[in-house]
């Protein structure tokens, strides 16, 4: 049985998130890890342009890397790229949504944050997911324009404005919300300076143990099992694909959340920029 390998898709680094909970769940899996960063970010694009980059960049990750399951790990890419994708491959595809119906599980006073990228707090689909899963809490949204931009600049080696961070969060502690959702990919990555800002704040929630858990079901279907491999191998993430330039730092970021990659690629697809394992 050969070793499964998962396509992790995102317009930036926030996908790091899912790749990690993918690792943590199903470590002797390979990964690839797609990123349009030139594109980033997908909010500022029109759906067609997303729909298109999508398509295009994972339809040639799959031509050079083969891949048994799909995760396209961002919200507004999920919102409007799923059903072009599932019509241009058998290879099942999983997105993601922000986890409003488990974080109305847990809240205890109803009081629920989102916390979310401008581009995902004004679609309806969230309003659908509040009305059907929270419709008797107060919820609280916030779509910071800059909080993306903040986290791939830390990724890259940037220190996160923290102050400016805890002014952003003040709604939900004004709203004395116990419950907050990441509803972006990247947000898992700042959790900790998160709760820093909000240390009254009880439950985080976001999608990517979810994520990792539909990943391992749709393997075992198709009688593939990331467990019956006896190798967990040291760099899991077998390609790091960038559609732009490379994040400074990323490597060592990967390799400090247990995502050593094998290789990295910027200006992807082209053929400049590659790097191997242990250079550069």
């Amino acid at each position: 049985m050969t070793v499964p390998r998962i396509l992790v898709f995102d317009s930036g680094v926030g996908g790091l998130s899912v790749s990690a909970c993918i690792r943590q769940r199903l470590p002797f899996a390979e990964q690839v890890y797609v990123a349009d960063n030139a594109g980033f970010p997908y909010g500022d694009q029109p759906e067609s342009v997303v729909t298109q980059r999508c398509q295009r960049l994972i339809a040639e990750a799959l031509r050079r890397f083969p891949c048994d399951v799909i995760v396209v790990a961002c919200n507004t890419a999920s919102t409007v790229v799923l059903p072009d994708l599932r019509s241009m491959t058998s290879i099942p595809v999983v997105g993601v949504v922000p986890a409003v119906k488990p974080a109305a599980a847990c809240s205890q006073n109803r009081r629920i944050g989102i916390l979310a990228t401008p581009a995902t707090i004004r679609r309806p689909y969230l309003e659908k997911l509040i009305r059907e899963f929270a419709a008797d809490c107060q919820v609280e949204r916030i779509g910071h324009p800059q909080l993306v931009r903040w986290i791939e600049d830390s990724v890259a080696g940037d220190e996160l404005p923290l102050q400016l961070l805890c002014e952003a969060l003040q709604p939900f502690k004004q709203a004395g919300v116990d419950t907050v959702v990441l509803g972006c990919t990247h947000y898992p990555l700042i959790r900790e300076q998160l709760q820093v800002c909000l240390p009254e704040v009880r439950f985080w929630v976001d999608s990517g143990d979810a994520i990792a858990r539909r990943t391992e079901w749709l393997l075992g279907q198709q009688g593939n099992s990331a467990a019956a491999s006896q190798v967990m191998p040291d760099r899991p993430v077998r390609a790091a694909l960038f559609s732009g330039e490379v994040p400074s730092g990323l490597r060592r970021y990967m390799k400090q959340s247990g995502l050593a990659p094998n290789e990295v690629r910027g200006h992807w697809p082209g053929d400049e920029g590659a790097t191997k394992a242990g250079s550069a």
